[in-house]
């Protein structure tokens, strides 16, 4: 069979960090090494970055089966694919996975879309091709008996808690490879070594991928993988590579070991960070430039509401340790619906006092699938249906205390004063070169010109 797996390119509505930031689709990259004993042909399309229309790529390519991921701003995009797909060839076969189908699955529910995976994506879709490939119809029966496709009412299946998998298949996306980055990171390749996390913050979707559950690769399977990527930026896509310092530091004893020389970006918790310097000393010695830490508010009472498990102390001693061992903390917050200008002047004050110059300020969004997620639909202003503005960046709940226009523009303004300092822009400057930051400046001012436009559509609603 010809198998073609499709990263769908976000919708113009979509305010995505894809202006700042492309990357490699690992998930298709796995899927493709995952059936790659089975003799088909398998390629993999990014709609990020490819100009051809969809149809012209199903002529070249002739599938039999396309698959798809996404998030849930891709859910209508992935249903009019399929809407595509269908009209070229009727007996092409459709399937949906990825994160959202395997926390919502129903949301992907279309007369066009023949599997939607939840539950063990790789096994799963190795059974899907098998049984295509062996002229099966992809029949409720059929789906009934595959304990990883979704179907309504059926029982929702246990998922491993183990990862036994080839390594990605990156040879894939050869042409895309040199187009992969994230910010200063140029270019760039992603590795998984855990998956899940082991707390409990209300508001995170990742915990729910797993069922709440948490597991690690061997770190000697992680380093063989590490050794064959040519890319020396890693970007390792842990929900949190921050659990165990024994593990930490047995990574960076492995590097050490085997004379591998990488700079890694990393997601870690505040707490870890503040509790460990000697192991950040360690790993920043070995590579680590970056952490992505969810500080998610300057306000202990709000760290209490999202159940964080840690305090405004801790965030402030994790943002000086990084500081001290030259590791750049790329802070994400969460602003709340009850924020006034005052409370958003507040949060410009700390980022500023804490001299932090990359931040990503997230507008309070329950997912639906986490803990946060239900009791809101009273105050949505956007409704869970349109997908592709359920983004983390669009303004989904009313704000009680300043407009929707108000808001937005608190955004920009707190953005820009932090970023745009003269100190931390000339440091900029210093490390990564004009290029570099003139690219990065476009892409986030194509973000800027997407808030803009929130801001005058919504002037005078209130």
């Amino acid at each position: 069979m010809n198998i073609l797996l499709i990263r769908p390119r976000p919708s113009r509505e979509t305010i995505g960090l894809q202006h700042v930031m492309i990357c490699e689709p690992l998930e298709l990259e796995y899927l493709a090494a995952s059936i790659a004993y089975l003799g088909h042909q398998v390629d993999i399309l990014d709609m990020i970055l490819e100009k051809r229309p969809l149809p012209e790529l199903l002529m070249e390519f002739q599938p039999d089966l396309v698959a798809m991921t996404g998030y849930i701003s891709h859910v209508r995009i992935i249903k009019a694919m399929t809407d595509t797909i269908k009209a070229w060839s009727a007996d092409c076969i459709t399937v949906v996975g990825g994160v959202h189908a395997e926390v919502v699955p129903e949301d992907f529910q279309h007369p066009n879309l023949d599997a939607i995976i939840c539950a063990n994506g790789m096994t799963t879709f190795r059974e899907l091709v098998c049984c295509a490939a062996a002229g099966q119809s992809l029949t409720g029966q059929m789906l009934q008996e595959l304990p990883g496709v979704w179907l309504p009412g059926k029982a929702r299946p246990v998922k491993k808690t183990s990862f036994q998998q080839p390594f990605p298949d990156r040879t894939k996306v050869a042409r895309y490879r040199h187009r992969y980055y994230y910010l200063f990171h140029n270019p760039c390749a992603l590795i998984k070594t855990s998956f899940g996390c082991p707390f409990q913050c209300n508001f995170c979707f990742c915990r729910e991928i797993t069922d709440h559950q948490y597991f690690e690769r061997p770190l000697a399977e992680v380093m063989e993988e590490l050794a064959l990527i040519p890319e020396q930026e890693i970007y390792i896509v842990d929900d949190n590579f921050l659990v165990n310092a024994d593990r930490v530091m047995a990574f960076c004893a492995e590097l050490e070991q085997r004379g591998l020389e990488k700079r890694f970006l990393i997601y870690g918790r505040a707490d870890f960070i503040a509790a460990h310097p000697e192991v950040i000393q360690r790993f920043a010695a070995n590579g680590l430039r970056a952490v992505i830490v969810g500080i998610e508010s300057c306000l202990d009472q709000d760290l209490d509401r999202f159940n964080k498990k840690s305090t405004l102390a801790m965030n402030e001693q994790a943002v000086a340790v990084l500081a001290e061992n030259q590791v750049d903390c790329y802070a994400t917050m969460i602003l709340g619906m009850d924020w006034s200008n005052a409370d958003f002047r507040k949060l410009s004050r700390w980022l500023k006092k804490m001299d932090l110059s990359f931040v990503n300020l997230q507008p309070f969004t329950p997912l639906r699938g986490t803990a946060a997620g239900e009791g809101y639909e009273e105050s949505l202003r956007i409704p869970r249906s349109e997908y592709e503005k359920w983004d983390l960046a669009h303004l989904v709940l009313r704000p009680s205390k300043i407009s929707v226009a108000s808001y937005y523009w608190n955004i920009i303004r707190v953005y820009y004063s932090v970023t745009f300092r003269p100190k931390s822009m000339l440091s900029l400057l210093r490390r990564f070169g004009w290029a570099e930051n003139l690219r990065l400046f476009l892409g986030s001012s194509r973000v800027t010109l997407q808030y803009f436009g929130k801001v005058l559509r919504n002037m005078g609603k209130g």
